[in-house]
């Protein structure tokens, strides 16, 4: 597990050096040689973390890590923290607990740190973003729920878990994402390269359909790049069919029609010579006039 520097970014070692460790029933800091011991705990004495961030486990994997245990034993202790009534709550390695609990194991292997709600809040969330199998937005989750229940600022929050600024930003940005999106993330239908590509659209449908796209082609996330900067060119404005100017015989129908229609006569042409009139009539009655006088011309058939 790599250790990061800062705040309790230290890394999960670090934590496990400043807690107090027990054995049995009585507290123990090292043995001769100056090694840190574990205690042996009563599974059925440990409950999982209330603030863990990962909310979902692999079955078949806890099937193969329980019969690891069950052949070779629990390598790496958890670490827990007393609660009342005896108990105590998982602060990290609940997955270790799980296999464990599934190879029938009675005890456990275990350091014991006293801690209150926000540090074991911290705590877990910092052993679990150093890990490389929570989802995108496992990680997004954990951070926010660290920035509001322990009223840490971003920059703070960065600290804290030893990364960079804008990457905490960028896992965020994540939780801005459609419901349907963060499903498809964490189902491992899109990458975090392309969620952040998605982010470049303004509209939630934009960002829909080139998800579903993403998925039904496997596009990279360069394609996606370039699908996002296209759709965000601004659209050039639709080019109006030049009119041209009318000619004399134009104007005689537009004024002879416009007798019999209060002038509402309109007449278009293009440089073929193509266009259209268009008649606006208000009554039965201009139609009766104008029919009239088609009569009179012997031009009605």
């Amino acid at each position: 597990m790599a250790k990061i520097q800062t705040g309790l970014g230290r890394g999960l070692d670090a934590l496990i050096s400043d807690a107090t460790f027990l054995k049995g029933s009585q507290r123990d800091h090292g043995n001769e040689n100056g090694m840190l011991n574990t205690a042996e705990i009563e599974i059925d004495r440990i409950e999982p973390n209330p603030y863990q961030p990962r909310t979902e486990f692999d079955q078949e994997a806890l099937e193969e890590l329980s019969r690891s245990i069950s052949l070779i034993g629990l390598i790496q202790p958890i670490t827990i923290r007393p609660v009342d009534g005896g108990r105590y709550q998982i602060i990290s390695g609940e997955r270790r607990y799980r296999a464990s609990r599934l190879a029938g194991l009675r005890t456990i292997p275990a350091y014991i740190k006293d801690t209150d709600d926000n540090g074991m809040l911290e705590m877990a969330i910092v052993e679990n973003v150093q890990r490389e199998d929570l989802d995108p937005i496992e990680i997004a989750v954990s951070f926010r729920r660290l920035m509001e229940e322990c009223n840490l600022t971003q920059e703070a929050m960065s600290e804290r878990v030893g990364k960079k600024r804008a990457t905490v930003a960028n896992y965020l940005r994540l939780l801005n994402l459609p419901a349907e999106i963060q499903l498809a993330i964490k189902a491992k239908k899109l990458t975090m390269g392309h969620a952040k590509s998605l982010l470049g659209l303004e509209n939630d449908k934009d960002k829909l359909k080139i998800a579903n796209l993403i998925i039904e082609k496997d596009l990279s996330v360069r394609d996606v790049e370039a699908r996002v900067r296209k759709m965000n060119e601004p659209r050039p404005a639709r080019a109006e069919k030049q009119t041209m100017e009318l000619t004399e015989n134009h104007f005689r129908i537009v004024e002879t029609l416009g007798r019999y229609f209060d002038n509402n006569v309109s007449i278009k042409r293009d440089e073929n010579g193509a266009g259209s009139i268009t008649i606006r009539f208000s009554s039965d009655e201009q139609i009766n006039s104008f029919t009239k006088a088609l009569d009179k011309g012997n031009l009605l058939a």
